[in-house]
């Protein structure tokens, strides 16, 4: 560096901390104040440079916006300092590439940008150790800077860090000066070796403390005798990959925040490698499990002359969010087959015995439910979920479920008056008296119910005409302003809320809900894997883009994928072209991975120890011999299905079947798609066609499945735009790569 700049830097009054620092954020102050940084290469990312410079003991990038401050970028790790640093040739697609030799062994830095419409740096490192390595820690890589690159003098604020085993993120806005907004993402996917090889996972490992923040590498666990998992001496392993999406705007206005996040994950996202999806046959797992839920005497009991599901397998008292879940994906499965199932209509009769006529609204359990459950105790989404699938039921025609429907939603109303539209976790549903307050890591309840009831009001004004519907639906989007990232409780109840923000931008045509799905979209997406793990038994399964149940939860669940798939179906359509291309990006990118993952927690597609041998108690066993799925799938490769194996979820089979399976009457194929049909034409008698919603630039899977004893006859498949695309063909199948937003014309 120069040594004017160093003299000028030198010279500022120095400025004492505001804030607790470690050590590395002194360390780094000292280095750029007094220029000691040794320079080795430079380029412009749009606005923005980007010094590439070698350190005491690290490598840097270092970005900077002229006068709105920057950031510096720990590349690259080396103890005892570089014994050399050399430039390398460029490989295909890098700005710049070093080696650098320290006591450690051989660590190779590739930097690549993507300058399109938001800038993006990406920093990946591979060491070579000298010796079997054992590191006890490393420090976070990520300093927001100031006008006088001092990480001291930088003000902002971090909105959203990794959650668990989710996506490694950092979202920051560096607001004094105002450099902008910032989504740093490491991408654990390529870190699979390093995980493996030292016996660690990447538990909330990106995060921090302004202004120390990105990732945290993980390390073995410490204690007097800590484990030996070394990295082998010659064994070359990716241990840092690093991705930073750079946004100009840094104002706090909430829309703007989840909209931006968005859009930043949305850049990264295209950025990343992905897994290929593999196409699963859901049709014959749906006739499994509707055969098992006919006749597994594990499946149902009795009870006042009605059959009832078990919530798990043999276990645990019927409860009305479990009828109508499979009650209601029996019914999607029922129209796609264009006949009935007695066994919808069978567990549709016991219905009304959860209704209780003193309070005139659905109960969570059955009047006889045992002595061991507090029969007036009920979550705050427990109340509403029944509902919400009574009313698909009623607006697809059911006239039971329109009458109960209609019976219970006053007392629904009462309940969100009651609690001013901001729930509890826990309260006596007889008089409101709140049992559990707060999900004991903030004093936060169920904050994304209001997004569920929401829809529920909606499908009542859809269903009666009647505006106080609406208005109860646009008073719960209202009072869950200001939860920002911290407004998904529970995924699917999320995904629900995005969609009601959706329907009523299309009933007011005011951008306001627009925006505020978008907060909805963001918090769902903060809590999504955006990787895919191979440790442990993850590696017979897998969990890209898998969401965490809950906010908290340790394990993806099956239902609330399910759920989340069938929502974003309704969002994507409400949304039409109307949606901002990143967010259709993620939403349906979510979708086209959701079958997938789903398929693996049917415990009959694992290895016999990738399962748990025990589950929670009270929650029955797992039968491997019934397609029920287990509950819980896990990031980190712990055996499947400890929490149990949930009838509940047998509803996913249905689903997917019904959104991703389509036959027509006198067509000789069935056609898959693993994108959503937006809409659908039949033209003449040969032809289909129909609109994807996917992202711009992405591809969706076509496949034609010749029906039995039908022979597939000579078939084109077009573009809108008359570009005839190219088939792959066997005897059973014809299948194509489409535009995932396109136009596709199929003839025959």
């Amino acid at each position: 560096m120069a040594s004017t700049k160093a003299t000028r830097r030198s010279s500022r009054k120095e400025a004492r901390p505001s804030l607790p620092v470690s050590p590395y954020v002194l360390a780094l102050r000292a280095e750029l104040a007094t220029g000691s940084m040794r320079k080795l290469g430079s380029f412009a990312l749009r606005d923005l440079a980007v010094d590439v410079a070698v350190g005491q003991d690290a490598v840097w990038a270092l970005v900077r916006r002229a006068g709105k401050g920057g950031l510096a970028l720990r590349v690259a790790q080396l103890p005892g300092g570089a014994t050399a640093v050399r430039k390398l040739p460029r490989q295909e697609g890098e700005v710049f590439r070093l080696e650098a030799t320290c006591v450690i062994g051989r660590l190779d830095v590739a930097l690549r940008i993507t300058a399109d419409e938001i800038p993006v740096l990406r920093a990946t490192t591979v060491l070579t150790p000298s010796a079997d390595l054992l590191i006890p820690f490393y420090p976070r890589d990520l300093y927001p800077l100031d006008a006088h690159d001092d990480p001291t003098g930088a003000e902002g604020k971090v909105e959203a860090a990794q959650r668990g085993l989710n996506s490694g993120v950092c979202y920051l806005r560096l607001e004094q000066p105002a450099f902008g907004s910032v989504l740093y993402l490491q991408n654990f996917t390529s870190l699979n070796d390093r995980f493996q090889v030292t016996e660690t996972t990447p538990d909330g490992a990106v995060g921090g403390e302004w202004p120390e923040l990105g990732y945290l590498p993980t390390t073995p666990r410490q204690s007097p005798e800590p484990p030996l998992s070394p990295q082998s001496a010659g064994q070359p392993v990716t241990v840092y990959d690093a991705l930073i999406a750079i946004h100009d705007d840094c104002d706090a206005d909430e829309t703007a925040v989840a909209h931006r996040y968005l859009t930043l994950l949305g850049s990264l996202y295209r950025q990343l490698g992905h897994p290929q999806p593999e196409f699963h046959d859901w049709t014959k797992r749906a006739e499994q499990t509707l055969r098992d839920l006919e006749t597994a005497p594990e499946a149902s009991l009795q009870h006042y002359g009605f059959r009832y599901l078990h919530p798990y397998t043999a276990a645990e008292y019927p409860d009305s969010m479990v009828q109508l879940s499979v009650i209601a994906a029996l019914r999607d499965y029922e129209a796609w087959r264009g006949e009935e199932i007695p066994l919808k209509a069978e567990l549709s009769r016991g219905l009304r015995k959860f209704y209780d006529r003193e309070l005139q609204t659905l109960r969570r359990y059955l009047p006889n439910v045992g002595k061991d459950k507090d029969k007036d105790a009920v979550d705050s989404w427990y109340l509403y979920h029944p509902l919400l699938n009574l009313g698909r039921l009623a607006l697809d025609g059911d006239r039971r479920a329109r009458r109960l429907f209609g019976d219970a939603i006053d007392f629904t109303i009462r309940a969100a008056h009651h609690f001013a539209y901001r729930w509890p976790i826990q309260y006596n549903v007889t008089d409101f008296s709140v049992i559990t307050a707060t999900r004991g890591d903030q004093q936060l309840g169920q904050t994304d119910v209001g997004g569920i009831y929401a829809h529920v009001m909606l499908q009542a004004f859809e269903l009666t005409d009647d505006k106080r519907f609406l208005e109860e639906a646009r008073a719960a989007i209202a009072a869950a302003r200001g939860m920002r990232f911290e407004l998904n409780y529970q995924a699917n109840l999320t995904a629900w809320g995005a969609a009601a923000c959706m329907r009523l931008w299309r009933i007011d045509n005011d951008p306001v809900y627009l925006e505020q799905s978008y907060v909805y979209l963001a918090s769902f997406f903060h809590n999504v894997a955006m990787w895919e793990s191979a440790i442990g038994h993850a590696r017979h399964y897998t969990n890209f883009l898998g969401v965490t149940a809950l906010h908290d939860a340790p394990y993806m669940a099956l239902y609330e994928c399910f759920e989340s798939f069938a929502a974003f179906e309704r969002y994507l359509k409400d949304g039409g072209p109307d949606l901002d291309p990143h967010v259709r990006l993620l939403v349906s990118e979510y979708c086209r991975y959701a079958p997938d993952r789903a398929w693996f927690y049917y415990p009959d597609t694992l290895p016999a120890d990738a399962v748990a041998k025990e589950q929670r108690e009270n929650n029955g066993h797992v039968d491997r011999a019934l397609s029920f799925p287990v509950e819980d799938l896990y990031v980190d490769g712990q055996p499947a299905g400890q929490v149990g194996q949930e009838i509940y979820g047998c509803g996913a089979a249905f689903v997917f079947t019904s959104r991703l399976f389509h036959h027509f009457d006198g067509v000789p194929f069935v056609l898959f798609c693993d994108h959503f049909l937006l809409a659908l034409d039949r033209p003449s008698d040969r032809t289909l066609s129909f609109q994807l919603g996917g992202g711009d630039g992405r591809t969706a899977v076509v496949r034609l499945i010749r029906q039995p004893r039908k022979p597939l006859p000579k078939i084109t498949v077009h573009s809108l735009s008359g570009n005839q695309l190219r088939l792959q063909a066997s005897a059973d199948v014809i299948s194509c790569d489409v535009p995932a937003n396109g136009r596709i014309i199929i003839t025959w």
